[in-house]
């Protein structure tokens, strides 16, 4: 008779399951933004644990930002920033050693979307954000030129600044939402690409094609420049001689 091994089952911490119960409640619609919660002595008697391990549990909610507390008032329930979500999306898809051609087929999809979209939606105040982000770009694009000691980080923060900028003209939240681990993403990629193939001036010109395109409302050129925008990363990878399916951080650990 054939048998199998089974891993030992591992029993979560009370508060932990406390933090669960909560939770539940919240997703299910039984506790809404702005209710507080019970008193740490119901909940404790309610859970059959001590207050010590509902304050833990409680702590935990407060974290993940579905709890906020206002001063000396009871807990209330709240929405967590959809930003601290999307950092935890980010933090999934490092561990799970995302490869650049992963990376770069979400992009291909999500940014050309968004860049038509913001073309129909997009502010003015957030229009005048890109057009300093590009300026910037520009200037440090001449230190670079000029022979000046210069952070690639710094280049880097600046493109995805960019494209977070043009996410939040797009006034499309689940964009925001999907888009922001992916810009993360962008950092380990730009660090390899940028000082290998000195493409700053590349970058910065397509920024200013789709800025213009922006202010023109233009949602076609916007979409197509930006689709432009996203073949010139995948192909600025590709000449550096990295296989496309390694891992990002091994890539620009140089592990590979």
């Amino acid at each position: 008779m054939q048998t199998r091994d089974f891993t030992r089952i591992e029993r979560a911490p009370a508060y932990r399951l406390v933090y669960d119960a909560i939770e539940k409640q919240i997703f299910a619609g039984h506790l809404r933004v702005g209710d507080p919660l019970p008193a740490e002595t119901l909940l404790a008697e309610q859970f059959g644990v001590n207050r010590s391990t509902v304050r833990e549990g409680i702590r935990l909610l407060e974290q993940s930002g579905l709890v906020e507390r206002l001063g000396a008032k009871r807990p209330r329930i709240s929405i967590p920033h959809y930003l601290e979500l999307a950092s935890s999306a980010s933090r999934a898809l490092i561990l799970a050693s995302i490869t650049f051609r992963e990376l770069w087929e979400a992009s291909a999809l999500v940014e050309p979307m968004m860049a038509e979209i913001a073309a129909r939606n997009i502010t003015e105040p957030d229009l005048a954000r890109l057009a300093a982000n590009i300026a910037e770009m520009d200037e440090a694009i001449a230190q670079i030129e000029a022979g000046e000691i210069f952070d690639v980080d710094d280049f880097v923060g600046l493109d995805r600044e960019f494209h977070e900028i043009l996410a939040q003209g797009s006034g499309n939240r689940v964009l925001i939402l999907s888009h922001e681990p992916i810009t993360k993403l962008f950092i380990p990629a730009g660090r390899i690409i940028l000082p290998r193939l000195h493409t700053y001036r590349r970058v910065a010109d397509a920024h200013r094609f789709i800025h213009e395109r922006l202010s023109a409302r233009d949602s076609d050129g916007a979409r197509n420049w930006m689709r432009r925008h996203m073949n010139d990363f995948r192909k600025g990878y590709e000449m550096t001689g990295f296989d496309l399916d390694m891992s990002l951080d091994a890539a620009r650990l140089g592990l590979a």
